[in-house]
């Protein structure tokens, strides 16, 4: 369980949105807060990549090198 404190503004607007649409401001927060974690793995993943690629521990292949290796060159 998770409870927070939000600003009287946002804690309106949520409020004001929930009532037009006939969800609860639970599923709001929950949704956003979901897509905020999605984003936020995405970019730790790629800082890690970008960080390998930098140290050289990983590296990038062309498209036409990749494409060669497995066979579907034109």
């Amino acid at each position: 369980m998770l409870a927070i404190r939000l600003p009287e503004d946002l804690e309106a607007r949520l409020d004001n949105l929930a009532k037009r649409t006939g969800r609860s401001k639970t599923f709001y927060a929950r949704e956003a807060i979901l897509e905020y974690l999605e984003d936020m793995e995405d970019l730790y993943l790629a800082e890690q990549v970008v960080r390998r690629l930098d140290s050289g521990e990983e590296r990038t292949h062309p498209l036409e090198e990749v494409e060669a290796r497995l066979g579907l060159a034109d």
